[in-house]
């Protein structure tokens, strides 16, 4: 107080001097044939053509700035601006920064002005941007403002330079300051006093810079200004930022003895002690002041402390400031109360933080969501959370009852604590836990609290896989007459269906209908899923009836997942009937569905059923794409069917499709398996010519092939061609041709390869292994049988 109450009485006396200083410091120029008369402060430039503005005049000026510079960008060129630059003043430009809300409009007003023929900015003027720039946090721009001020010349009051310096101040340009405040006094732009150089080091004391802060004290001690309190405030802080706490105690000390110390001054010095732990000596500095010099810190510092110290830990040093705070007539902010209770929570003491919230009440501040929250996160008895509900809900309206308990949930959920906020919720409903009292019922109308609350706790309680609670509330809805909705239906049938629980699902969706909601078909599909990964080709397909009577299409990934799971199982023949029963209900089948059944038939060696059911589809009219294709073609290789599959492959052409590198890789290793390597090559080659490019699996399935028609030389050119490719051979690769030099009785460059394979963190089968040990005995190389075998050992293999 004693601060501010000092700041307005030097403002308002370098104001005055000012006036003063306007008056006497007038400079006389000279330009051609004209006088022009400048004011070193106000910067008012007249000549003969230019006459002082009339009050309205002005007014009209400020108008039209204020309008066309709160638009945004402004071309300096504007013609609104035309005939408005020739009529600034000070107090003009002043007026209008005030005027603009937004620092950019300002600082392009600002540096308009300063363009301008015969305008010079004042004090006030810079005084007025510094401000605003100060408060919007702009570092950048104060920077160059400050540059500004020695380039402009502008003469400043103490008060006014004052106040500049603590603008930059704000924004912690310390050195900015310390620099301008030499600058200014080496130019003469200000007649420097002792107030002065108390914001100076008020700016120093933002810092830790002790040193700088003694130098700037003694310079302005040898200047024959006494030390003074607020001389020795700022030394004090610079101090206590520094860590420097056997200073900052002598500082202290002198405050003391002088009658200087305040609230403030007491504030300084046990936050920092504080925000450095020592928090015994905070209490021992608050009783000494206590005793010794009346003091007591104010209400904020106390706030401030009980927040540091809650933080720290130190919950119990909180409550004693707390209850100190209380004696002395202070009431805490709910801040302070929110601080406090969820220390207390964290250690368990719900007793003591219950407590406080009956204080809280007696003072007429009311718990916020916050607040609540934090208890009901560490209430692990039901009854005790039942009692914490009914005693401090109890005096709610209905409106804020209902606000406060959804923000708690929400809260609670937003923290995971998914199981709170269920039995949040079982407390309200009082279905599970001892009853609340029949005012609390009535108060929290649980009607109208419903549907969203429970929704959102259902909708988490589900993701979290706690379905039997889902289950649970779900069930409690009804019961109290809160309003179910067929997407909250939906949610938990698709729930339960994910984790195969069958007939939860079908209790719901006969629930459902029995309160005449019509299922979707998203409803049906989940059941259907379900169905459908179980394997049951007859309740899917009775499901299907049923979905038919609502007009509901099943959706391809259940059906093509239960042909899958039927084809694992070895069941081929119930997966083609299942898709044929499909087709007599009216449903068509997709042909990934189809795809999955071929592909079955093939993999399980029954060529013929699958070429035949191939043929079949196509009769129907489905046009089967190069995937199906690929599919029969790959068993036929498998079969060595290689004149049909080369028959298929005629056929995609035929129907407008283009095989694909997988079709080739089909037949490069169908043909490379059957002994015929060339024309294996051939086709490696035609494919390149039809602009695909040779993969992996292609490279290896040559390479394999010719190894066993021991042509191991030309297995390694295209070996060399992969990896000229940049085409980067695999596992599988690496071993095919390991095992192929073994065969072609090439052992040595085999081993090379698998060292290769072992540089780059590849781990062959045991089956490499033995071939390279049988390919070094027949060839009596006993030595690197051993090795080899120690390989092996080092694996386990041995």
């Amino acid at each position: 107080m004693l601060g501010r109450l000092w700041t307005c009485m030097a403002v308002c006396v370098t104001r005055v001097q000012a006036d003063i200083y306007r008056v006497v410091h007038l400079s006389k120029y000279v330009i051609g044939r004209e006088f022009i008369w400048r004011s070193n402060t106000f910067g008012i430039s007249f000549s003969q053509k230019r006459l002082l503005c009339s009050n309205s005049s002005m007014e009209t000026v400020k108008a039209s700035l204020v309008s066309i510079f709160r638009r945004g960008l402004v071309s300096v060129e504007s013609p609104a601006l035309q005939g408005l630059g020739s009529r600034l003043t000070p107090q003009i430009v002043e007026t209008v920064l005030k005027s603009l809300e937004n620092w950019r409009s300002a600082f392009l007003f600002f540096e308009w002005a300063s363009r301008q023929k015969g305008y010079f900015h004042n004090c006030y003027a810079f005084n007025a941007m510094a401000a605003i720039l100060s408060n919007a946090r702009q570092k950048e721009q104060l920077k160059i403002l400050s540059e500004n001020v020695l380039h402009s010349k502008c003469y400043w009051t103490p008060g006014a330079f004052g106040y500049f310096l603590r603008c930059l101040g704000s924004q912690n340009l310390i050195v900015e300051a310390n620099n301008l405040f030499d600058q200014v006094r080496i130019l003469g732009l200000c007649n420097l006093n002792s107030y002065s150089y108390n914001c100076l080091l008020e700016v120093i004391a933002k810092g830790s810079d002790a040193s700088l802060l003694e130098y700037r004290l003694n310079e302005r001690k040898s200047l024959g200004w006494p030390i003074d309190k607020y001389a020795l405030t700022p030394a004090l802080q610079c101090y206590c930022n520094a860590g420097m706490f056997d200073k900052a105690m002598l500082i202290f000390n002198e405050l003391s003895g002088k009658g200087y110390v305040d609230h403030h001054i007491l504030a300084i010095l046990v936050l920092s002690y504080s925000k450095c732990g020592e928090v015994d000596k905070v209490f021992a500095m608050i009783e000494w002041s206590e005793e010794n010099l009346k003091i007591s810190l104010n209400e904020k510092t106390f706030c401030i402390l009980i927040h540091g110290f809650s933080r720290m830990g130190r919950v119990d040093k909180s409550l004693e400031l707390y209850l100190k705070m209380k004696k002395l007539g202070y009431q805490p902010d709910i801040a302070a109360y929110d601080v406090l209770i969820k220390g207390l929570c964290k250690i368990s003491d719900t007793g003591t933080a219950c407590k406080l919230i009956e204080h809280m009440k007696e003072s007429g501040v009311s718990p916020d969501t916050q607040i609540v929250f934090h208890l009901i996160s560490c209430i692990h008895d039901g009854g005790e959370l039942s009692q914490f509900l009914e005693d401090n809900w109890k005096d709610l309206d209905e409106e804020k009852g209902m606000l406060l308990c959804s923000s708690v949930v929400k809260a609670l959920l937003r923290d995971c604590h998914v199981e709170k906020a269920y039995r949040l919720l079982k407390v309200v409903f009082g279905s599970d836990m001892n009853e609340m009292s029949k005012a609390m019922k009535i108060n929290l109308e649980i009607q109208k609290l419903g549907t969203s609350c429970f929704e959102i706790v259902i909708d988490a309680l589900c993701a979290h896989n706690l379905f039997d609670m889902a289950l649970d509330l779900f069930q409690d809805m009804s019961k109290n007459g809160c309003i179910r909705s067929v997407r909250l239906f939906n949610d938990i049938i698709n729930c339960l269906s994910s984790a195969d629980r069958l007939t939860e699902c079908s209790d719901l969706l006969n629930e459902m209908k029995q309160m005449e909601f019509r299922p979707t078909h998203f409803t049906f599909n989940c059941i259907l899923g379900c169905l459908c990964r179980r394997g049951d080709a007859a309740g899917s397909l009775a499901m299907l009836r049923e979905m038919r009577t609502y007009g509901y299409e099943p959706w391809i990934k259940n059906y093509s997942a239960l042909v899958k799971k039927l084809c694992e199982n070895g069941r081929l023949v119930d997966a083609s009937s299942f898709l044929s029963d499909m087709s007599k209900e009216g449903f068509l089948p997709d042909l990934i569905a189809y795809s999955v059944v071929i592909d079955g038939f093939i993999y399980n060696d029954e060529w013929d059923l699958g070429l035949k059911l191939f043929s079949d589809i196509r009769e129907r009219g489905y046009h089967p794409d190069v995937v199906s294709y690929n599919t029969i073609i790959k068993g036929l290789c498998k079969a060595k069917r290689m004149s049909e599959a080369e028959k298929m492959v005629d056929e995609i052409i035929i129907n407008g499709l283009i095989p694909s590198v997988v079709t080739y890789n089909s037949l490069i290793d169908g043909w490379c398996k059957d002994g015929d390597t060339d024309r294996a090559i051939q086709l490696f080659y035609k494919m390149r010519v039809e602009g695909l490019e040779p993969n992996v699996i292609t490279f290896t399935s040559l390479v394999d092939g010719l190894c066993n028609a021991g042509k191991p030389e030309e297995a390694l050119r295209f070996w060399k061609e992969m990896e000229d490719k940049q085409c980067a051979a695999n596992r599988i690769a690496y071993m095919s041709l390991i095992n192929g030099l073994c065969k072609c009785g090439k052992p040595d460059l085999a081993f090379l390869y698998l060292q290769e394979m072992e540089r780059k963190e590849m781990v062959p089968d045991p089956y490499v292994y033995i071939a390279l040990l049988d390919s070094f005995a027949s060839h009596s190389n006993t030595t690197m049988v051993n090795e080899v075998q120690k390989m092996m050992a080092l694996l386990g293999l041995a």
